[in-house]
């Protein structure tokens, strides 16, 4: 399966299109959205969103996103905050919101509460898909200063899922590899980022960058 990996819209009405032309012409079956579908509010705008895009969807909600979003999200997409799926033969493993930031956004976690939420759900080889990275993982903000969560980064240390997709940091967009793992952050849509997800006997992941016009 192919998955075009979209992250921190922030309520841009112009990634609509975008998104959906870039699906039809990269061959995309779904679509995956990491969080910070809306801008703190209308909570009412991730359904809207979800709804015009042209495939399904399998979403999370961001730090951005009110906890209000949940029910709007249900509606529209498959989500999977706090939730595991099986996705073309592989599970899919969900979190949304971010451990906590300087900014009190709407949808933080303590640290305890991300692996409380995170432990029922693991399992080996699965995709976790995640608003917030886990800690030293395309999580580094000016400064270099690394902002992810340790709760993830335990999770991943434990269980070796065969992909990490996570969004939240806007700078380190990028595609890594390491121990068996693919690491993915496509970077903000709202300016025009994204990536394709590869699921088959291996997972690749590649970046795009078609700007918004």
């Amino acid at each position: 399966m192919r998955f075009l990996v979209l992250s921190d819209v922030h309520s841009s009405n112009r990634t609509i299109a975008w998104a959906n032309r870039l699906a039809k012409e990269y061959g995309a079956d779904a679509f995956i959205v990491l969080g910070d579908i809306v801008n703190f509010s209308p909570a009412d705008w991730a359904e809207e969103f979800l709804n015009s895009l042209d495939l399904p969807a399998y979403a999370v909600p961001g730090n951005c996103d009110p906890p209000a979003v949940l029910p709007y999200i249900d509606r529209a997409a498959t989500s999977l905050h706090e939730r595991k799926a099986e996705v073309g033969g592989i599970t899919f493993i969900g979190l949304g919101g971010s451990n906590p930031t300087i900014f009190d956004t709407p949808f933080e976690l303590e640290e305890d509460e991300i692996s409380r939420k995170l432990e029922p759900l693991m399992e080996q080889n699965a995709v976790m898909i995640l608003h917030c990275p886990p800690y030293g993982y395309l999580d580094k903000v000016m400064g270099d200063k690394h902002v992810g969560s340790t709760a993830i980064l335990e999770m991943v240390r434990q269980y070796r899922p065969r992909a990490v997709l996570s969004g939240h940091i806007h700078e380190d967009r990028g595609v890594i590899r390491e121990d068996g793992t693919l690491f993915m952050n496509p970077g903000a849509a709202k300016d025009g980022h994204s990536a394709l997800l590869d699921i088959g006997s291996e997972i690749n992941g590649v970046l795009l960058d078609k700007v918004v016009e």
